[in-house]
């Protein structure tokens, strides 16, 4: 090998072996200062280089500048507006005891009971169910007023198991107002419709020698729920004992077959894939309409009403 080549090789491997300590002489520098700034010998802002802290802010940014806007998919379905008839968003009777710790500023809490379309079933999260859907309703209709919504729905449950734990689950509570879902389950597994009726009984009786308004929520419009026979059955039932025993109707069933019947709604869109259980748009709009009943009961001017009927 000539002595240019020899030159060569060796000036190359002396500017390698430059370029490595330097690079070490780097790292070793770089990790004493944050072993020192661990340890508080050093502020720990210290450690920031102006230069890499410039480029990551930029990158950052230009990340951010990327994102797609918070817009739909193109083709994605846009859900239907939430709508019912004024007939079913009003209740039958008066709210008086929410409707008097409303006026006095006075918190109200609110229990509801039922079987799994209390308790959320068919939703994405806890927070889509409609009692916790309610609860923002509520909020939003009478702001910085203090409302309590408690979900003491149980999947599965029947009338039975609901009364057994009405004083541990509800009445423990002294709820003002108390909506209670009942009915479904019966329906679905073919009970005869005595026996519920007369649970149904005992659980009213029992809210109102408690004091707390009483709402009765009836089943749902679902394909597996309209399929049963008795389903008409236990819808009349049900307001045939608010009507007895001077509570509130929900008429849930009529609003959801509205959706269907009238708005011409297929039912993927408020039922989930089991065919039986709402999803959070049916629970989000059940929870707007039965908000706006509630409202209205509770500013409702039964006081005037009332002298003007006795003239």
């Amino acid at each position: 090998m000539s002595p240019i080549a020899r030159l060569s090789s060796a000036t190359m491997f002396a500017l390698a072996a430059s370029v490595a300590l330097t690079l070490v002489a780097h790292a070793e520098s770089s990790g004493i200062a944050k072993t020192a700034a661990a340890i508080g010998q050093v502020p720990a802002t210290t450690l920031a280089d102006p230069a890499s802290a410039a480029l990551e802010e930029k990158a950052a940014s230009n990340v951010k500048a990327v994102l797609p806007p918070a817009v739909p998919a193109e083709g994605a379905a846009v859900p239907p507006p939430c709508s019912a008839p004024a007939e079913l968003a009003k209740l039958g009777q008066p709210l008086t005891r929410t409707a008097r710790l409303l006026a006095g500023g006075l918190p109200i809490k609110v229990v509801a009971i039922g079987s799994s379309s209390t308790a959320g079933a068919g939703a994405s999260s806890p927070a889509a169910s409609y009692p916790s859907r309610l609860a923002v309703e509520l909020a939003e209709k009478f702001p910085g007023h203090p409302f309590t919504v408690l979900n003491r729905g149980v999947n599965g449950e029947e009338a039975k198991e609901m009364l057994a734990r009405l004083d541990t689950s509800v009445i423990s509570e002294k709820p003002d107002l108390v909506l209670w879902q009942v009915g479904t389950n019966a329906v679905l597994r073919d009970y005869a419709l005595p026996p519920t009726s007369s649970l149904i009984e005992q659980g009213v009786a029992r809210l109102k020698a408690a004091g707390a308004d009483v709402i009765l929520i009836d089943p749902q419009f679902a394909p597996k729920v309209v399929a049963k026979p008795a389903t008409g059955s236990m819808v009349e039932l049900l307001a045939l004992k608010a009507k007895q025993y001077n509570v509130n109707l929900f008429q849930r069933f009529a609003v959801m077959r509205h959706w269907r019947q009238s708005q011409g709604i297929a039912f993927e869109t408020f039922i989930s894939p089991d065919q039986l259980h709402m999803n959070d748009w049916s629970y989000a709009c059940v929870a707007k309409v039965l908000g706006s009943a509630i409202a209205e009961a509770v500013t409702r001017p039964v006081a005037s009403a009332a002298a003007h009927r006795a003239r």
